[in-house]
């Protein structure tokens, strides 16, 4: 005849529980998060609701994730039953979530708190073409090249200064080819990194057009300038963002990319 176990000596079910509750607080949260997309590009609201949407999003999956790994914890010290497969995927996705996160954290800290960049900080090139798209989209910056615009605190920023300081890297472009012949491989190397080019005008050795993200689709407009520079051409560029006030560097990064593919073979 078996004797029955003690009650007492069973192992507690309640670490158990607390690694399901965790794993449906970070789908919960996943799911808030990967909503915040849809919600800019479909224009179900503004912009200021998609990103808080992805702040929420993001914070449920950090309190998920932390409340799966404790039940793990005390479910591995008291010998309980958990979920273990979905366990250990849920606590791999919060984290890399997490970690995510907290490298866009990392960027916007080492980030200028300005988004309009241009390799001509005494004569940036203007917007033609797309002026009249940024308004009707709303756009909360001006398509003008402003020298000054307000920081954190109401305190003004020095844009071509700040520019200067963090990317001293971001020069014009001298090629040893006529404009026209420039700005013809320069329509190719924006329809090759996925902008939509708004405006091809040689005679004015200009171009157009317009990037945007792939998850908020937020859209950054992009102007080239090619001129005569001895008897090869110069090329300016400038990129600015919609909305906002910091861009996280990626306007900088786009003109690199840009720059680096116009100077290939």
């Amino acid at each position: 005849m078996t004797t029955p176990a003690f009650p007492s000596l069973r192992p507690p079910i309640w670490p158990g529980r607390v690694t399901r509750v965790g794993l449906w607080i970070l789908a919960a949260g996943l799911l808030v998060t990967l909503l915040a997309g849809p919600v800019n590009r479909f224009h179900l609201a503004g912009v200021g609701v998609a990103l808080m949407s992805l702040v929420i999003g993001l914070g449920i999956v950090v309190l998920g994730t932390a409340t799966t790994i404790i039940g793990v914890l005390f479910a591995t010290a008291k010998g309980s039953p958990i979920p273990g497969t979905a366990a250990v995927v849920g606590i791999i996705i919060g984290l890399a979530v997490t970690a995510y996160v907290l490298s866009w954290v990392e960027r916007a800290r080492e980030s200028p708190p300005i988004n309009d960049i241009t390799t001509d900080l005494l004569h940036p090139p203007r917007f033609v073409a797309v002026v009249a798209r940024r308004e009707r989209a709303h756009a909360t910056v001006p398509a003008q090249y402003r020298r000054e615009v307000p920081g954190p605190g109401g305190k003004m920023i020095d844009v071509p200064q700040l520019q200067a300081e963090y990317y001293p890297d971001i020069k014009p472009l001298i090629l040893a080819l006529p404009p026209t012949q420039v700005l013809a491989k320069a329509r190719r190397v924006a329809e090759a990194l996925g902008w939509r080019v708004d405006a091809y005008v040689p005679a004015d050795g200009r171009l157009e057009a317009t990037a945007h993200t792939f998850f908020f689709d937020f859209k950054d407009d992009i102007v080239v300038r090619v001129r005569q520079e001895g008897a090869g051409s110069r090329l300016d560029v400038r990129s600015e963002s919609r909305v906002g006030l910091s861009d996280l560097g990626t306007n900088a990064a786009r003109i690199r990319l840009f720059l680096r593919r116009m100077q290939a073979p």
